[in-house]
């Protein structure tokens, strides 16, 4: 006995309505793995229901890029507007910024120079030396605060000069 044919229309009762949903999601993802192994297709699938809850598949070996990618050149239809691409472009600045950075510090710290020239490593030491100058300074302006406060007071306390007891 074949099933009967239903006018295809919104399901106004709520309560089949997503019984309704329920069962034709698990059918519709059902169906998107079977063809996926017996076609050795690349399906991707997703499906947002009404409270916003999101169901997905993806065929084995392949990505969601991989599938948009492919359909964006395929249907000739644009996903990435100029937006996103300048976003994109951005991460890879700041990417490649941060990696030289790292390489910089590291640097700093006396490790992997075997690689820099003569004049490079002068401007190493150069800032080096412009940095212990700095922090040389630093030390002695917080030294004469200690003395003046030592002096002024006969009670302090060490963690308003950073120390620590």
């Amino acid at each position: 006995m074949g099933r009967g044919k239903i006018e295809i229309k919104r399901i106004e009762n709520s309560s089949n309505r997503q019984v309704t949903y329920s069962k034709r999601k698990n059918g519709i993802l059902k169906k998107a793995k079977e063809i996926s192994v017996l076609c050795d297709a690349q399906v991707s699938l997703i499906i947002f229901g009404v409270s916003g809850k999101m169901h997905e598949y993806i065929s084995p070996y392949t990505t969601l890029i991989d599938v948009l990618d492919r359909y964006q050149r395929a249907s000739g239809k644009t996903l990435w507007d100029a937006k996103h691409e300048n976003l994109s472009n951005e991460i890879d600045r700041l990417k490649k910024e941060n990696d030289s950075m790292q390489i910089e510090l590291r640097h700093l710290k006396g490790e992997d120079i075997t690689s820099l020239n003569y004049k490079e490593l002068m401007a190493l030491e150069d800032a080096l030396e412009n940095g212990l100058s700095g922090v040389r300074e630093k030390k002695m302006e917080v030294h004469r605060m200690f003395k003046r406060n030592v002096r002024g007071s006969r009670f302090f306390h060490w963690k308003d000069f950073g120390g620590a007891k």
